[in-house]
């Protein structure tokens, strides 16, 4: 008889974040880079490393008296889809990617923050969950107050915020000039490596989903750092999770 994973996998230590039940909090953050689960320990009060097993680094403490974890999911839709998968497995109802994107409008600078209202599937892992038609999108009030938050602390981030519709590209190499010029005319207003499979994971498994990035670079523009260190990215990084532990704060406190 076939393998069912479902009965082999919710509600246990979990084979590849080498998490269990009690681990994590309702709420879990989703940096694609280990290194940055531990920038985002640092805001949390009583922070402690719960799992470090390959590229899922994760920490779990408090904002404000609201639970929160961070797990890295590392590069990529099929890590990413199985962190979520696992972290659901697991009690997690609310999955917010914190993390880069390159930016596809001129004007758009590094360390300014981006709000995914939807994501371009340009990927194969959201096709074993749902149609190529069907669309990715964000849990809508999780992504309302992401917005409505970063609106109100506009004078507490280094940089400008937008929101938009995201692609999610599977090839980081693959994409041509032509690529990006295509993706730029179609009004998308940055690409990443990871939502579109966040979001169709958390739909079909009924918990919320939603993305914050920031800026690490505009490939349309030619305004990338790929040689030194990018210290407006990094600035980007701590706004974007000073804003997102605010808005899960808020969603609580909201009770939807």
């Amino acid at each position: 008889m076939p393998l069912n994973k479902d009965e082999k996998t919710i509600g246990k230590r979990q084979y590849h974040i080498h998490l269990s039940p009690g681990d994590i909090g309702d709420y879990v953050l989703l940096p694609g880079d280990p290194a940055r689960s531990d920038r985002v320990a640092k805001y949390l009060e009583d922070a402690r490393l719960v799992a470090d097993n390959r590229e899922h680094r994760t920490f779990t403490g408090s904002y404000k008296g609201v639970k929160v974890s961070v797990t890295s999911t590392g590069m990529g839709c099929p890590s990413a889809a199985i962190a979520a998968e696992e972290l659901i497995n697991i009690g997690a109802k609310c999955l917010i990617r914190i993390g880069s994107s390159a930016a596809l409008q001129e004007g758009i600078k590094i360390g300014d923050l981006m709000i995914s209202t939807a994501s371009m599937k340009n990927e194969g892992t959201s096709r074993f969950y749902v149609p190529d038609c069907f669309p990715a999108v964000p849990d809508f009030d999780l992504t309302r107050v992401l917005i409505d938050t970063a609106k109100d602390m506009k004078d507490e981030i280094s940089g400008s915020l937008y929101y938009g519709i995201n692609a999610s590209d599977d090839a980081f190499y693959g994409e041509t000039q032509e690529w990006i010029e295509k993706l730029s005319k179609l009004g998308c207003l940055n690409v990443e490596m990871e939502s579109s499979a966040l979001y169709t994971v958390c739909h079909r498994r009924k918990v919320r989903g939603a993305m914050i990035s920031a800026v690490s670079g505009n490939i349309v523009t030619g305004d990338v750092i790929y040689e030194m260190e990018n210290r407006g990215l990094a600035a980007g990084w701590d706004d974007e999770i000073r804003v997102v532990l605010e808005a899960i704060y808020r969603f609580e406190k909201e009770k939807f």
